[in-house]
């Protein structure tokens, strides 16, 4: 499997990560410096600003904290259970308008991972967490719509398509809403009305699509061509330091 990922800006968005939760902790602390202050209006209004600020620096730093600084982080999980199930396929990871899109002879996949923990069930596109007590609130971003996430990554993959391979007439795209924390084993997803998975149960699911017919060879040669104008500097890199081939 051909490995293709944006090294550079994983590693930005990791500074970024660290910058903010950093700055976010000082900033919280300075509002909880000025609560023990003698309370006037105006110290009041700016205790509210450093707390607010505060909070929402460290929720930037946990939003991408979660994406990038995660060991394994969720292209790494990926990576690894997609080695052997999809060999001759070509992964995408920061560098298309999904997170990570897998090209193979049958057709696109785009991954739509998410870390989070607790209880998760899922009915048709209706997403409900609990079991999370205050963590809701703190050190971990709420689940969200995975379906919808899912459905607007496949519609942008197709735009995409649309300009840079307009020779493409149809294509298959699917979705693939995957968790990839391992402590999370309390998943019930056989409702999704998108398939949605632990990130164990990926390589048998696949494995189970491979009757599929091929793309012609001409539509897959297309479909390369136009993922891999995005993926340029990292081919054209004498080293291939960022591409690994498995």
């Amino acid at each position: 499997m051909v490995i293709l990922r944006d090294d550079q800006r994983i590693a930005r968005l990791k500074r970024i990560s660290q910058i903010t939760s950093f700055v976010g902790m000082g900033v919280l602390l300075v509002g909880l410096f000025l609560v023990f202050l003698p309370n006037t209006a105006n110290l009041f209004f700016y205790q509210l600003v450093a707390l607010f600020a505060g909070w929402m620096l460290s929720q930037i730093g946990i939003y991408l904290g979660h994406r990038y600084l995660r060991d394994p982080r969720p292209d790494e999980v990926l990576d690894e259970v997609l080695r052997k199930v999809a060999r001759d396929g070509r992964i995408y990871h920061y560098l298309l308008p999904a997170a990570h899109v897998l090209l193979i002879p049958t057709g696109i996949i785009v991954f739509i991972t998410k870390y989070q923990t607790g209880n998760i069930t899922v009915d048709g596109d209706k997403w409900k967490q609990t079991g999370m007590g205050l963590r809701r609130f703190f050190g971990q971003e709420r689940l969200g719509n995975p379906t919808r996430e899912a459905t607007l990554s496949v519609e942008a993959i197709a735009s995409y398509l649309n300009k840079n391979a307009p020779s493409v007439e149809e294509v298959p795209i699917g979705a693939l809403i995957v968790f990839t924390s391992k402590g999370n084993k309390d998943l019930d997803l056989k409702n999704a009305s998108i398939p949605a998975m632990h990130y164990t149960k990926v390589k048998g699911y696949l494995r189970q699509q491979k009757g599929e017919a091929p793309m012609p060879d001409e539509v897959f040669a297309a479909v390369q061509a136009a993922f891999d104008k995005k993926a340029a500097h990292l081919l054209e890199d004498a080293e291939m330091s960022s591409v690994e081939v498995r």
